[in-house]
C-alpha cells in the first residue's frame, strides 16, 4: 500500500504533531503534504523526512501568524490535488485539510482531530484567538461558504476517525458522517507510579496558560479551600493568573519533561478545568497513577472515570471544582488501576487500533 499523509500546518508541536509523527513512524517512506512548514521550530529529526509545504510557506510571518490566513488555508486545501501514486490518502486533520484530494481510485481517510473550528465553532475560536472587531461581520459572512465547502468536502472521504465521543458527536453533526472511535496516541511509558505509593500534599496543573484552559477556576478553588496548587506551564494569561494567585498558589512557567515527570511523582492529584476535545495532560498523570479532577465536558468523559480513576466536576465554577476536590479527599484510589486505565490510551494501543482501521 502506497500512502500519503497530510497534515494541516508544522509551525508548532502540540497533540496533533504527536499523531503525525506516531502515523509517519508507521509509514517512515510516505510523504508528508501540508502547507506551511517551519523547519526551526519543529523537531531536527523531522528534516529528514520527506515534508512537501505549498507556496504559503512563502507568506510574510506566517510561522507565528498563521491564525491571520486562514481563510487562505482553506483556498489552498480546496485547490489541492495529492498526486495519484497513492492508493491511500490519510489525513491528520484539524482544519481545512479535509479538501485534499487523492488520485482516481484512492482511498481519502480522515483522522479527525475536529470539525474546523474557525469554520464550525466560530466564536470559541474568536475568544481563543483574539480576531480584531473589524474583521468580525467580514469572517462571520466568509464562514457561511467555508461551512457549506467543508462539509462538501467531507463527503469524499471514504471513512472518518475520531479522536473522542465529543468529536465523533461533532463530526455527525457537522458533517452528516459517521466515524470510528480511536483515542490518539500518548506516551505512557514516560510516566509510572512511584514505588512506595506515596504522594504530596499539592495539586498540580500542567497547561498551556489561555484563558480557555480555565486554569483561574483551580487558583479560586485553591485560594478558597487553602490548598498548595502547582502550576506548570506558561502563555498570555501568566500574568492575570500570577495577579489573582494566593499564597498557597505557585506558578513555575514552562518546565522540562525531566520536571514534569518529577512534578507528577510527587502530587496528590492531577487537575484539569477546561474542556478539550480529548486532553494529553490527563492520561499522563493517570499513567504516573494520579487521580484526576476534571471538567465533565469534552474529551474527559472519555478518559477519566467518576471515583475510580477520578473526580468530575460539572459546573464551570470555582465552587463546582472546589467541591470535587474535597470529593476526592473522600475516596481512595488505587495507584496501579488507574495506571492501568490508562494504557487504552497508550501508544502502542493507537498504533493496532490505526492499523486495523487502515486495513
Amino acid at each position: 500500500m502506497k500512502l500519503a499523509l497530510v497534515h494541516d500546518w508544522l509551525n508548532q508541536i502540540g497533540g496533533a504533531e504527536d499523531v503525525l509523527e506516531v502515523l509517519h513512524s508507521l509509514y517512515p517512506a510516505s510523504p508528508v503534504y501540508t502547507s506551511i512548514y517551519d523547519r526551526m521550530r519543529m523537531p531536527a529529526s523531522w528534516q529528514r523526512w520527506d515534508i512537501r509545504a505549498s507556496w504559503m510557506d512563502r507568506l510574510p510571518d506566517v510561522y507565528r501568524k498563521h491564525q491571520r490566513y486562514m481563510p487562505i488555508f482553506a483556498a489552498l486545501w480546496a485547490s489541492r490535488r495529492i498526486p495519484d501514486e497513492y492508493d491511500v490518502l490519510l489525513s491528520n486533520k484539524s482544519a481545512f485539510c479535509i479538501g485534499a484530494r487523492a488520485g482516481k481510485g484512492a482511498r481519502n481517510i480522515c483522522f479527525c482531530l475536529t470539525p474546523t473550528r474557525f469554520t464550525y465553532d466560530f466564536e470559541t475560536y474568536r475568544a481563543r484567538e483574539r480576531i480584531p472587531a473589524a474583521a468580525l461581520p467580514i469572517l462571520r459572512m466568509l464562514n457561511i461558504g467555508l461551512r457549506r465547502w467543508e462539509r462538501a468536502a467531507a463527503q469524499v472521504v471514504t471513512k472518518f476517525a475520531a479522536i473522542s465521543s465529543t468529536v465523533k458527536e461533532r463530526i455527525t453533526r457537522c458533517y452528516g458522517r459517521d466515524s470510528e472511535l480511536i483515542y490518539p496516541p500518548v506516551d505512557t511509558n514516560k510516566f509510572r507510579p512511584t514505588e512506595t505509593g506515596r504522594a504530596g500534599n499539592y495539586l498540580l496543573i500542567v497547561s498551556r496558560l489561555l484563558p480557555y484552559k480555565r486554569v483561574d477556576l483551580a487558583i479560586e478553588a485553591c485560594n478558597k479551600l487553602g490548598i498548595e496548587l502547582v502550576i506548570a506551564g506558561s502563555g498570555r494569561d501568566s500574568d492575570r493568573l500570577k495577579g489573582m494567585s494566593g499564597p498557597t498558589v505557585h506558578c513555575l512557567g514552562r518546565v522540562s519533561d525531566g520536571e514534569l515527570i518529577t512534578l507528577l511523582a510527587g502530587c496528590k492529584a492531577f487537575i484539569f478545568p477546561g474542556e478539550e476535545d480529548f486532553g494529553i495532560a490527563p492520561i499522563q498523570a493517570m499513567a504516573a497513577g494520579k487521580p484526576v479532577v476534571a471538567f465533565g465536558a469534552g474529551g474527559a468523559l472519555d478518559t477519566v472515570i467518576d471515583g475510580r480513576t477520578g473526580i468530575l466536576f460539572h459546573q464551570p465554577t470555582a465552587q463546582s471544582l472546589a467541591h470535587a476536590i474535597q470529593r476526592m479527599a473522600e475516596v481512595t484510589f488505587a495507584p496501579d488501576a488507574i495506571r492501568d486505565h490508562a494504557e487504552q490510551f497508550s501508544v502502542s494501543q493507537f498504533r493496532d487500533r490505526i492499523l486495523q482501521f487502515l486495513k
